[in-house]
């Protein structure tokens, strides 16, 4: 019966041995597989952006065409704030990327005209035709367009996508293309220089004319991110999902440089010397009306002249003057006013019914 009780014991530990390292190899090969499966999911993701955004080119055409001349330029800007490998082929050379160029049709090309510099909105995003209507609103004025696809934009593959510096050298891809601009097209006055965004836009706006203030006559930032830090916080009181808050700050904390305070426009306020317009919603359910809050109340702070308008609960919340609603429109309407005084579009709207007549009929 011992002998008996032994080998059935001894028998047990194999199958239990036995049965953890067959566990254990089917775990690594289970584990191996969902790695290859989200790795190719990434890849598959980056592609369908890159064949959205050539569909997307093309729209541009089907809806800005008939009244904007239309391209798509390659241009530098700075390296990499970070190489990984220092020693690799084509380290630390100047970031490659696209910008968007509107120029209107109806034009004098012996005469200039005023810029206005477009940085898209969103983080990992880009300059779509979800713009179009603001474009030929703009076109229809006579303004000229530039928007650049800065580093991290998507449509442009997984690399560039990495490349994202959060409210770092992205600021530095807006400024070349604006410098693109100025250096390549004799029709642009170099004195009549704005800049609009909404946004991440909205940030790059701020960044841009704290840290290139002779560069531009006039900004307008439409619910900016103004605090790196501060939109954090907020958002993860508004949350009650903790492993998405965890997920999503370590994702963060591995792409960007943990200089967010000097990249956040809150801490660079000081640096404002020219005319700013500011709009935010109470109801955004993007960028929260506080963290907008700090940035217009430090400016207070600072005495800094600027203008701003904080709007209650109107519909759209973070897009509600990109909408093409009246209400929308009368706000854009407000914003273009503003431009004017500092860019003298030779075409300048006086009212709603001049900005249906001129773009929509």
């Amino acid at each position: 019966m011992k002998v008996i009780n032994f080998f059935l014991i001894n028998f047990a530990l194999f199958l239990l041995i036995t049965t953890s390292i067959m566990l254990a190899q089917a775990d690594t090969i289970i584990t191996s597989k969902i790695d290859s499966l989200l790795k190719y999911n990434e890849n598959l993701e980056h592609r369908l952006d890159v064949l959205e955004k050539n569909i997307d080119d093309l729209m541009w055409y089907e809806k800005v065409g008939d009244v904007a001349f239309i391209d798509k330029v390659f241009m530098t800007g700075p390296p990499k704030w970070k190489e990984l490998d220092t020693s690799a082929p084509g380290a630390g050379n100047p970031v490659k990327f696209w910008s968007y160029v509107f120029i209107p049709k109806d034009i004098d090309f012996n005469k200039k005209y005023p810029l206005i510099v477009f940085p898209h909105s969103g983080v990992h995003a880009n300059f779509s035709t979800y713009y179009a209507h603001i474009v030929k609103e703009l076109i229809a004025q006579q303004y000229i367009v530039v928007s650049a696809e800065y580093r991290g934009s998507t449509g442009y593959g997984k690399d560039h996508y990495k490349k994202i510096d959060y409210g770092g050298r992205e600021i530095d891809d807006v400024d070349s293309s604006r410098k693109y601009m100025l250096d390549n097209y004799e029709f642009v006055d170099p004195e009549r220089v704005g800049i609009v965004g909404w946004s991440h836009g909205g940030l790059i706006s701020l960044m841009s004319i704290f840290k290139y203030p002779e560069n531009y006559k006039v900004a307008f930032a439409g619910v900016p991110v103004s605090d790196l830090i501060r939109g954090w916080d907020i958002w993860k009181k508004i949350t009650s999902n903790f492993i998405l808050q965890i997920t999503t700050l370590v994702k963060q904390l591995k792409r960007i440089r943990m200089n967010i305070n000097e990249d956040s426009p809150v801490h660079n306020a000081y640096k404002l010397q020219i005319p700013l317009l500011i709009h935010t919603n109470t109801n955004d359910e993007d960028v929260n009306v506080i963290e907008v809050k700090m940035l217009i109340d430090t400016l207070k702070v600072l005495n800094k002249d600027f203008e701003y308008e904080i709007f209650q609960d109107l519909p759209g919340g973070h897009s509600f003057d990109r909408q093409d609603t009246k209400l929308a429109l009368s706000i854009r309407l407000k914003i273009y006013k503003f431009l004017e005084k500092y860019l003298n579009p030779p075409k300048a709207f006086n009212s709603i019914e001049n900005i249906r007549e001129a773009v929509y009929r």
